[in-house]
């Protein structure tokens, strides 16, 4: 006897293009390391890490090492910490 299901039948996902991924950094290997620095204390010891808001905004992560301050930047300057909390509420 032949199954029959009852669920409707699936249309195949579009593939979506392939971004490139934006080079790494590395605090280990200084060769890949990329020039930041803190803006509190000018130490280059810092991580940097590139990333999206909820809203969408895209945005530069930077924490230091040295004197721990953190920093987000945005292409229309620097965010506090309340404008990013802002951005990254679910609405």
């Amino acid at each position: 006897m032949p199954v029959v299901s009852s669920s409707p039948a699936r249309k195949p996902r579009r593939a979506r293009a392939a971004q490139p991924a934006p080079p790494l950094g590395s605090l280990t290997q200084v060769q890949h390391r990329e020039s930041a620095a803190c803006g509190a204390c000018g130490s280059e010891r810092v991580t940097q890490v590139a990333m999206s808001l909820t809203d969408g905004t895209p945005v530069q992560f930077v924490s230091c090492h040295v004197c721990e301050e953190r920093s987000w930047r945005s292409a229309a300057g620097p965010l506090t910490v309340d404008a990013v909390l802002d951005r990254t509420r679910k609405r």
